[in-house]
């Protein structure tokens, strides 16, 4: 038999090695915490460092009335971005659909700025607008989401397209407009509304919205993709993000652990699509007229959109912006070279795909930030 003594000391030395290996646990957890609360930090702060550099820029003439006309639509295309990378990275769906979103929020929207354009005052309208067209591209997600979710690769980005094309012509054929006797609409012209005299047209068929308030500007465009960053960063970092990823990562291992596959994978549809539907918001507010064209909501902008997202790397957040920045200035900072413009910035996009995406230059560039910053590498082997 064992003495008694001895019995007491492997207990006491089997509690303080538990008691150290979950010290241990709980420091590479913080430390994990503390990376990515380091990384979102970083992301934030790369915003608003822009926006006090370019304020700064504007506020002293180095910059151009065509590059201040683009501020606005930079924002919007970083949050859409954004919002599709939530999709395409996190989700791990295909989808182009969002430029069918970004129509719907900005139509939904747009719509009621112009009802209520003398009913309230600028900001507190614009504030209701971009809940309209959030919740709007929100509910159209969820009801698209519902049957187009079951689908599954190609087929799902097949579907989504054929969706925002068919948004877009909708609205195209839309006719809506409100008077003493309520709201009308008509499908055929604008004389099928039979309005009163006083009566206020609204949606003009393939017009669109004219007369919409310019409620946006840069520094709402900076806001915005603060918060567009604070919802998608936190919702990655959630357990709902976590149950997304893990579906992304083995649907089969999810769904055996009882995670319902449908259930979070619409969430972070819906999420995405409201997101589109604010940038919509923001896009409309910075037109006077807006029409549902093939370049402003087909499918040329889905697929630069995701463009953006590809090229800034998929579940790249960060990179989703550096992209879609990037590659919305550089058509613009190339037009003094006329009919090349366009050829250099295919050459451009096709150099930047493969320095990011091919495994050679993958390999090269983790060699070059091992040389350049070693300690690094030293705090990944200590963790």
């Amino acid at each position: 038999m064992r003495k008694p003594e001895e019995w007491i000391e492997r207990q006491r030395m089997s509690e303080a090695g538990q008691r150290k290996g979950m010290e241990m646990e709980m420091k590479v957890n913080e430390s994990k915490l503390s990376k990515t609360t380091k990384n979102d930090m970083i992301t934030y702060g790369m915003v608003i460092l822009t926006y006090i550099v370019v304020q700064l820029l504007v506020s002293t003439g180095h910059v151009s009335s065509l590059i201040q006309g683009l501020l606005v639509p930079f924002c919007t295309y970083v949050i859409v971005a954004v919002a599709l990378n939530l999709t395409v990275g996190i989700l791990g769906e295909l989808s182009l659909g969002h430029a069918g979103f970004m129509c719907v929020g900005a139509f939904a929207s747009a719509v009621f700025s112009l009802a209520f354009k003398e009913a309230l005052p600028g900001g507190f309208r614009f504030f209701l607008a971009l809940l309209i067209g959030a919740a709007s591209a929100a509910l159209v997600g969820f009801l698209v989401g519902i049957p187009v979710l079951r689908l599954r690769g190609d087929y799902l980005a097949i579907v989504t397209l054929a969706f925002g094309e068919i948004i877009k012509n909708i609205i195209n054929a839309l006719y809506l407009g409100v008077d003493s006797s309520g709201v009308h609409f008509s499908m055929k012209d604008a004389l099928s509304l039979h309005m009163e005299e006083d009566g206020l047209m609204l949606i003009k068929g393939a017009q669109g919205v004219t007369g919409t308030p310019n409620d946006s500007n840069f520094t709402v465009g900076v806001i915005l993709i603060l918060v567009t960053l604070f919802i998608v960063l936190n919702f990655i970092h959630s357990r709902t993000g976590r149950a997304v990823m893990s579906i992304r990562d083995n649907r089969i291992a999810a769904e055996s652990v009882g995670i319902n596959v449908t259930k979070y994978k619409l969430i972070a549809f819906t999420v995405s699509a409201s997101l589109a539907g604010v940038a919509g918001v923001l896009y409309a507010h910075n037109l006077s007229t807006l029409n549902a064209l093939p370049k402003n909501f087909g499918y040329n902008m889905s697929i630069m959109i995701l463009v953006f997202v590809v090229l800034g790397g998929i579940g790249n957040i960060r990179g989703s912006i550096v992209a879609a920045v990037l590659l919305t200035l550089l058509p613009e900072v190339l037009r003094g070279l006329s009919d090349y413009r366009m050829l250099i910035y295919s050459i451009v996009l096709i150099v930047m795909m493969i320095f990011n995406w091919s495994p050679n230059a993958v390999f090269f560039r983790k060699r070059l930030q091992q040389k350049l910053l070693p300690g690094r590498k030293a705090e990944k082997e200590a963790v």
